[in-house]
């Protein structure tokens, strides 16, 4: 079955980005690593409920120390549009939904007139060993209806938030605008479909200081056709 696997958070800097977090939803997150294919970095922090089992939540930066990546970043990170946006404060920008047969999956949008980009291996060391992951990655960068449709992502023998402590933090409701009709049997189900929305997809978060809704970047219409 597909689900939602994690929500993406981009920042200028991963220093501002768990500045945020602490300022935004209480808690420090949790240690991440390194992404040698794309040039950035991240820390991660467990979000798991009873409707969205094994999420997590990803906060992501360029990697100042790592050298540019050969091809475009994933997740829009190189679109100066969504890099002036960051400047001024970390932001909820996509969802990635893993699934059991990432090259199946991609084909089934691929009928359905969505081309969601090649399917990458990637991985990152971590103190168990390496991470494995396959990725969909378009050669430019884009997520996709500002964000809405999700990176598909397939995780091999290990997934991350196996090995998360659980936080005060859990996702509650996320809502995508504007999917076309001919992929939504293809998503998950948990994820509510709206059409009037401002914000691409809007996410809500049980915290210790009470519910908590992040709304995605709109980066405008340039950006709305797959």
């Amino acid at each position: 079955m597909i689900a939602l696997d994690h929500l993406v958070v981009a920042a200028r800097t991963l220093d501002e980005g768990v500045a945020w977090c602490e300022a935004t939803l209480g808690i420090t997150p949790g240690p991440g690593g390194e992404h040698a294919l794309m040039g950035t970095h991240n820390r991660l922090f467990g979000i798991g409920s009873a409707a969205f089992p094994r999420a997590y939540f990803e906060i992501i930066a360029i990697d100042p120390n790592a050298p540019p990546p050969a091809r475009t970043r994933w997740f829009d990170l190189d679109h100066p549009t969504l890099r002036q946006a960051i400047a001024g404060a970390p932001r909820l920008i996509h969802w990635v939904a893993r699934c059991p047969d990432i090259h199946a999956t991609a084909a089934a949008l691929r009928g359905a007139g969505i081309e969601r980009g090649e399917v990458l291996r990637a991985e990152r060391p971590t103190a168990g060993g390496l991470l494995r992951w396959q990725i969909t990655v378009r050669p430019d960068g884009r997520r996709l209806l500002q964000g809405a449709l999700p990176t598909l992502i397939q995780w091999g023998d290990v997934h991350p938030a196996d090995s998360m402590p659980r936080s005060a933090v859990t996702l509650e409701r996320l809502s995508a605008r504007g999917l076309p009709a001919a992929v939504r049997g293809l998503l998950p189900t948990q994820v509510q479909v709206s059409h009037d929305s401002r914000a691409p997809i809007s996410a809500t978060l049980a915290t210790a200081r009470g519910e908590i809704v992040l709304h995605a970047l709109e980066m405008g219409d340039s950006d709305v056709q797959p």
